[in-house]
Formats: structure tokens, sequence, C-alpha cells
């Protein structure tokens, strides 16, 4: 299996499609030797998201790296960003720009549609599916997709991200309260700073699931990795920095739910 499923049972649905950290075998000897380390990997937000079972939550996590396939770029491979520097369906770089593959070993055309048909396509189809059961059984859904980035990376943004960056897709994947309550729970976190839809506007599964008009809601939390873990290998998790942002995440988990149930009369 390429994913992992945990079912819950209230109407929210995390989703962390970046926190996977295999590549097949039969793989590894295209790739540059650094790449076998995944650095880009959205490191231990399982654990940092370990309060989720006790809000009986369900949560989504792929097995393979990003690096095999990006499961929050759309099929196509049309670009989240126009304009911007942008990683593919099958990225070929890694965050600083540098080639992930050795020479002549990129993913050909039939590779890319051989890997979106294995991994990208099962990945999306029980999300969809969980979104759908979630929506039967409660009249509407919540997803929360769980990123984490380096604080600094000048190939993909200028300078140093807000802490928190919330993403809705300009407010198209959201309805507005339960934006203003995700937004309004991590703007009171002392020495924490915040945005909505700055840099990181929500990718693929924001902008694709997120479909309020179908009672189903979304919301991208990108945040930066030096709340909580070392920016740089080893990646070690830092469990005392950890602490302090947990509380403001669920909080901002809970007051979106607690803005979504409100909005159904729940």
């Amino acid at each position: 299996m390429s994913f992992v499923l945990h079912r819950g049972s209230v109407p929210l649905l995390v989703s962390m499609p970046h926190t996977g950290t295999l590549i097949p075998p039969e793989l590894t000897g295209d790739y540059v030797e650094r790449a076998l380390g995944v650095e880009d990997t959205d490191w231990h937000l399982h654990q940092l998201y370990d309060f989720l079972p006790g809000l009986c939550a369900s949560v989504l996590r792929p097995q393979y790296s990003r690096y095999v396939i990006d499961l929050n770029r759309p099929p196509d491979d049309a670009p989240m960003y126009p304009g911007a520097s942008n990683t593919e369906l099958c990225p070929t770089h890694f965050f600083n720009g540098d080639l992930l593959y050795r020479e002549g070993k990129a993913p050909a055309p039939d590779e890319r549609l051989h890997r979106r048909k294995l991994y990208w396509q099962p990945y999306h189809t029980a999300l969809a599916d969980e979104l759908a059961r979630i929506k039967a059984e409660h009249g509407f859904a919540l997803l929360w997709d769980a990123h984490s980035i380096r604080s600094e990376i000048p190939w993909l943004f200028e300078g140093r991200l807000p802490d928190l960056n919330i993403g809705t897709a300009n407010g198209a994947a959201a309805h507005a309260s339960i934006t203003e309550a995700a937004a309004a729970a991590c703007a009171g976190a002392r020495g924490v700073s915040s945005v909505v839809n700055g840099r990181f506007k929500g990718g693929y599964i924001t902008r694709h699931y997120g479909q309020p008009a179908s009672d189903v809601h979304a919301i991208q939390l990108e945040k930066c990795q030096s709340l909580y873990m070392q920016e740089t290998a080893p990646f070690a998790y830092d469990k005392a920095r950890a602490r302090k942002i947990q509380s403001v995440l669920e909080t901002m988990v809970m007051a979106s739910l607690n803005a979504a149930r409100k909005l159904y009369g729940c």
C-alpha cells in the first residue's frame, strides 16, 4: 500500500501529502546520492500532529517521497504558481534548484505516467472517498492539508516565511468564517507570525477538493520547520519547541472545525 489511512469519527480529514520518505529500490540509481536523504520532506508531521487521534480525526499519509511523485500537484503538471519557481508532479530539482537526477536519468513521459497511476491516483482516490464518506455521515467535510517547509529557501521565495501560512486559494476553498477562525487562533500566539493567502495559497489538494458550494471546505497550513525541528540534516525533532507550537496547531484545527460545525448548525 502506498499510503496509510486512519478513519476517524468527526467531519475532519487531515492530509499530509509530503511526509513519505521511501524511494523504490528500482529508482534509487537514477537519483544523485544526495537525493536519497529526501531532505525536502515535510518532516515529523505525524508526530507534531499527535493530538489528532484524540480529536477522532481521519488522517491520510503517503509512504513514498515527494521526489518520486508530488501528491499536491495537478495530474496535468500545470504550475501552481505561474511566474515563480515550481516543483513538478515528478520533481526534477531540490528546493534549492539543484538537479535531483543523474544526467539523462530524469523521468521520461511514460515513467511520469506510470508513477501517476501507481502512486498519485491511489492517494487521491482514498482522499476523495474519505471526504465523500465524511460528508455523507456529517453533511459536510473539513479538509486540513498539513505541510512544513524550511523558513528560508531563496529558489522558491524571497526572504523568510511567516511561521504559519494559511492557504485557501484566495478564499475559494473554504467559507470565510472557517478561514477567519483559523487565522484568529494563531494570531494571538506569542512570538509566532502568520499570514493568510500569502506566498502559499494552497496547492492542488486545497484548490481541487475545497468546494464550499458542495459542503467541502479545505485549508492548507504551511508551517516553518524552525518551529519544531532542526532545519538542516539530520532534521532532528525538537520536543521543547514542538510542544510550544502544538497547542497553537490544535487550537487552529479545533477552531476551524467548530466554525464549520456552526456553519452547518452542528
